[in-house]
């Protein structure tokens, strides 16, 4: 009799903890579930939108940088032709070129308010240099006659207007994302998994870095209409 009912005792209690450990897998897998489908609709997924669009749009910015820095030797060989032509601005713009090219721009950079600065100033150099350059062709008509020159001059300008175009979007973008990580929900996640804001073009000191409105410098601006008499 008292085997019968210990077995009976014992049975329950294994029933007990078989259901026990059924509700048990069932929490977790209900729990990790969750855990899946708050990661797919949460902010997480957000941060990395907009931080894979910065990096898009920089990526933008630089290649019209290469493609304005890649038509310096072209502009510069047809310019020095002319015998008379001034040598110090050719200097000038191919020094800026070089400067330029000794410094290559990295996601990696944005994190680092003096490097970015410090490239910021070279492309600003090299297109203030180029000014020059075509403010003093305008002496030279046999120069400015010269077909490969005139097509020189539209990519140019064709260039100068696509970083604009590019530097604004990398702006929005940057703006977008810092942003998003600095208000709630998605300062948690940017504070849980480490993503700081990052640094845009501006003309100040490197502690206004992060001031995207009014501190914004515009790239310089190459006027190539004939100059009126």
């Amino acid at each position: 009799m008292q085997t019968i009912v210990f077995t009976i005792w014992f049975t329950k209690i294994l029933s007990v903890k078989k259901i026990f450990m059924m509700k048990k897998k069932f929490l977790q897998l209900t729990l990790t579930l969750l855990t899946v489908l708050s990661f797919a609709n949460c902010g997480f997924n957000t941060i990395q939108e907009l931080d894979e669009q910065v990096n898009a749009d920089l990526a933008e910015v630089l290649n019209q940088y290469k493609r304005r820095a890649d038509l310096v030797p072209q502009l510069v060989k047809v310019v020095e032709g002319y015998a008379d032509f001034e040598k110090e601005v050719l200097t000038e713009v191919t020094k800026a070129r070089g400067n330029v090219g000794s410094i290559q721009m990295t996601p990696e950079m944005l994190n680092n308010p003096e490097n970015l600065k410090k490239f910021q100033e070279a492309q600003n150099t090299l297109g203030g240099a180029l000014q020059r350059l075509l403010v003093v062709t305008e002496r030279y008509p046999n120069l400015k006659a010269n077909e490969n020159f005139r097509d020189l001059q539209a990519q140019l300008e064709g260039t100068e207007n696509r970083i604009a175009v590019a530097r604004g979007r990398y702006i929005k973008s940057v703006q977008a994302y810092n942003t998003y990580i600095r208000k709630f929900p998605g300062l948690i996640w940017a504070k849980l998994f480490g993503y700081e804001t990052k640094i845009s073009f501006t003309t100040d000191s490197p502690e206004n870095f992060q001031k995207m409105d009014s501190n914004i410098s515009s790239p310089p601006q190459i006027d190539f209409k004939k100059k009126e008499k």
